[in-house]
């Protein structure tokens, strides 16, 4: 083992490259070495955590009288470091873990059972309290000087449709305003259209949380808004009826105590806010709602409301009325339009927008402003585990770095979990204290490396003042900062629905265009003196198995006819090895149209929109805010939100995850540039296992376009039985189908497949077939129409392309790979889909040449 590090200089020497990435200041270089060479964790000598919103969060406080700007820096241990495909088993494997995570990240609460106490007593105490309840009302308002019952509330008391009747309410109490009857049992509209539709006077009803709601909500409503021409509010929003009272309702001017205004002309004059927000307001136009009526109003939230009754314009002129009117909430996409900017400019007495300084706004151009943002809160089912818990809650804490040293970067991000003092700092757009991932390497090599995160403050802080970070320290608006703070924020829905909306509509747009089949026009490129063909590759399998006579390999790339090669061939390169434009290769210019993932749903999505082959995709560099509001109306409409991130340029499904966890799909962001692609949560099976079918593409001609498909497609099994059961996510074998790579292959010959398919779904294997051709050639009709520049003459290619079948048999398209593994089909004689032969393993690629080179048609279909 190298010698331990034991000076300053010989630290920085070592650690130079990941002190500068910290960002660490250069005078307290010498503090950490200290601190990391005696292994000092002394943070709690000066912060304490505290609870907070009701102990579902953890917040860190300054204990110190003060601590000014760089004056110190500490370390934070890592409590959890893990891969994400090994989470789930580190839980439940690690002793003591679980329970460790589920105690920091407020989880660890068993909320079993709890919900359910207490049911049985309930029950009891609401058969006896309807009339107890009733006296109490009527006592509390003779007490208030009331001679007749104006307010009452008969909430939760299990009032059925024979007990409101048997109360006899409209006679009894003749002068009622305002009535709740909030979560009840209430199922008959016809008892309760009877017994409310007597009350002439009333201004307020609530059935909130009545079954009578779920059956006839529509009817309801319409025949007691009829009937109560007085009612202003019912079930908690706005009639069109509304005026003076249920504004002073919203003002807190009229309630239990004072339910009514008596000969006063201008009940609301000294109502300075008011709180209209989600009373499902269409029409602001009102004279109560005046400035007459409400002279002196300076802050008005109309957050939730449709508004659709009144013009932008109207609005913007309503509000300009109000003369000390300088703080407003309202939804940004919403009635008053999309910009935040635009309506500070139509109403520049406000010094207020979402709680927001109007200043900041114009200062950082922001068009869409919410400051009500709260935090996202673990909310875990009383069914999920301890394990469960953690695993949701854990994108609220965790961190991440990449490893390397001066071999290769690790293909693999690790996660982390600071510990509690480190994992309580909460997040600010201004924070107090930086935070850093560090490696100590004692012993100056990776070996010796211990994994600490580091923190220091970059702004004095007082005693008492909570220790914030930034949680995306570095990543600003171009990188979607707002919308990412949605992995740790409720950030405003409406306004990324609304984005989603344009894109969706945007895509429906687009108009099919299809390619006219043409006749093949690429011919033989045999040499007219009968010599062979020169072909230069570094591929094993093309040097092991291209045996006609026709092709001759060579080792010099500048004398070959042919380049076939796994490698990137640009100019560059042909110039460092002395290749011309004379040369065939086998790669197409921008072919990135369709072997990179981003690439190649922007590509089918420019020409088609959104076929039904090609799963809802998004690339989260560039379009998160359109994902984000796909996912809270799929959320919002109960529908399936499974999805699966991809890298954009990695194979063999490294780095690639599943999750229905909206948090974790913001934060995988961080390990590199991905899709993120509505998982096929249905898929066909075949003996209860989960499948896709690689097909070898060749490509002759872009203009015009002239494909063939080999007769021959290769099956890739999971290992394990699906299941869409959430621990499943973690296993590979059980939802990916790539094993090749060091696990176990079970290869399954197309034939062999084929007849057994058939047999378990009773489906005739061609017709499925004729949909993925089809397919195929729509994804290759694709790159034609968006990108025409891909033609080349001199170019001819070989692409794998990756389809599943969803449980209706229909295919869908996964991926397009330049140069495909051809490792099985260079080692399985395989018979043809149609039966009409066998293709043996060792002509492959002699079949293969012999279409792109020669002109032949043997075992290849054109498309």
């Amino acid at each position: 083992m190298a010698n331990k590090i034991s000076s300053l200089e010989d630290f920085v020497k070592v650690h130079g490259i990941l002190l500068a990435a910290s960002g660490l200041p250069q005078k307290l270089y010498s503090r950490l070495f200290h601190k990391l060479a005696s292994d000092t964790l002394d943070g709690g000598a000066h912060f304490q955590i505290e609870p907070c919103d009701d102990g579902r969060r953890r917040r860190l406080v300054l204990t110190s009288e003060s601590m000014p700007k760089e004056s110190d820096v500490f370390l934070i241990d890592h409590a959890w470091t893990f891969r994400l495909p090994d989470a789930y088993k580190q839980l439940q494997e690690i002793p003591g873990l679980a329970e460790r995570m589920g105690s920091l990240m407020c989880v660890d609460t068993d909320s079993e059972g709890k919900a359910g106490e207490g049911e049985e007593d309930t029950e009891n105490h609401e058969q006896l309290s309807v009339d107890q309840a009733l006296e109490s009302e009527i006592r509390a308002a003779a007490d208030t000087g009331y001679d007749s019952l104006r307010w009452l509330e008969l909430e939760g008391l299990g009032i059925d449709d024979d007990t409101l009747l048997s109360l006899h309410l409209p006679c009894k109490f003749q002068d009622l305003l305002a009535l709740s009857l909030f979560g009840n049992k209430l199922e008959s509209a016809d008892v309760v259209i009877q017994e409310v539709t007597n009350f002439k006077n009333l201004k307020a009803l609530w059935l909130n949380d009545n079954p009578v709601l779920q059956n006839s909500e529509r009817r309801l409503a319409d025949e007691i808004l009829q009937s109560c021409p007085s009612l202003e509010i019912y079930n908690s929003c706005f009639t069109p009826n509304y005026g003076l009272w249920a504004l002073g309702f919203c003002g807190d001017i009229f309630g239990k105590d004072n339910p009514d205004y008596v000969q006063q002309d201008q009940p609301l004059c000294n109502v300075t806010s008011l709180d209209l927000s989600n009373r499902s307001i269409h029409n602001l136009v009102n004279k109560a709602f005046s400035v007459h009526e409400l002279p002196l109003l300076s802050h008005l939230n109309i957050r939730g409301n449709p508004l659709d009754q009144n013009s932008v314009g109207e609005l913007f002129e309503i509000l300009k009325l109000f003369p000390s009117l300088s703080s407003l909430e309202v939804d940004i996409p919403g009635p008053l339009g999309n910009s935040a900017v635009e309506i500070l400019k139509s109403l520049p007495k406000l010094s207020l927008l979402n709680g927001v300084d109007t200043a900041k706004i114009f200062e950082n151009g922001k068009h869409v402003v919410d400051s009500m943002i709260q935090p996202r809160l673990p909310e875990p089912k009383t069914e999920d585990s301890l394990i469960d818990r953690v695993l949701g809650a854990m994108w609220l804490y965790v961190m991440n770095y990449r490893l390397a040293d001066e071999e290769k970067i690790d293909e693999t991000s690790l996660w982390y979990v600071m510990d509690e003092l480190g994992s309580a700092l909460g997040h600010s757009d201004e924070p107090n204290f930086k935070v850093a991932p560090f490696l100590f390497m004692s012993s100056g090599n990776l070996d010796s490396a211990v994994s600490y995160s580091i923190i220091w403050p970059i702004k004095s802080s007082r005693k008492g003042d909570e220790c914030t970070r930034d949680f995306l320290s570095g990543i600003e608006e171009d990188k979607h900062r707002s919308a990412r703070l949605t992995a740790w924020f409720h950030t405003p829905e409406n306004y990324f629905i609304h984005e989603f909306e344009k894109y969706q509509q945007n895509q429906h747009a687009k108009a099919f265009k299809s390619l006219p089949l043409t006749p093949s026009v690429s011919q033989s490129i045999r040499h007219k003196d009968g010599s062979p063909l020169l072909v230069h590759t570094d591929l094993p399998q093309v040097e092991e198995f291209l045996t006609r006579p026709e092709f001759v390999l060579t080792n010099e790339p500048k004398d070959a006819d042919i380049i076939w090669t796994s490698m990137q061939v640009d100019e560059e390169l042909k110039k460092a090895v002395g290749l011309t434009d004379d040369q065939y290769i086998n790669q197409f210019p921008f072919e990135a149209c369709l072997v990179m993932k981003h690439h190649l749903a922007e590509t089918i999505q420019k020409a088609y929109g959104s076929p039904e082959w090609l799963q809802p995709t998004y690339n989260l560099e560039t379009e998160l805010t359109q994902f984000i509001g796909d996912y809270c109306v799929r959320k919002r409409d109960g529908l399936n939100n499974l999805w699966i991130l991809k890298p954009w340029n990695m194979a063999r499904t490294i780095d690639t995850s599943i999750t229905d966890n909206l948090s974790a799909i913001i934060r995988m962001m961080e390990t590199g540039p991905k899709i993120c692609q509505k998982y096929i949560e249905h898929p066909a099976l075949f003996k209860g296992k989960k499948f896709d079918l690689r097909y070898v593409v060749l490509l002759r001609s872009i203009d015009p376009l002239e494909i063939y498909l080999t007769d021959i497609f290769w099956v890739r099994l999971s290992n394990n039985p699906y299941s869409l059961e959430k621990h499943s996510f973690f296993e590979y074998e059980t939802h990916f189908t790539v094993m090749n790579y060091g696990r176990k292959l079970n290869h399954k010959p197309t034939a062999e497949f084929v007849r057994e398919f058939e047999q378990e779904y009773n489906v005739k294997w061609m017709d499925i077939h004729e949909k993925v051709k089809q397919l195929i050639r729509q994804v290759f009709e694709a790159a034609a129409l968006v990108h025409p520049e891909m033609q080349s003459d001199k170019s001819r290619a070989m692409y794998g392309v990756d389809v599943m079948l969803d449980s209706s048999f229909q295919p869908k398209i996964l991926e397009v790979t330049y140069c495909p593994d051809c490792m099985r089909a260079c080692t399985y004689d395989m018979e043809t889909i149609t039966g009409t032969g066998i293709v043996k393993a060792r002509d492959f690629f002699n079949y293969v040449f012999g279409c792109l080179f020669l002109g032949e048609t043997a075992h290849v279909t054109p498309l």
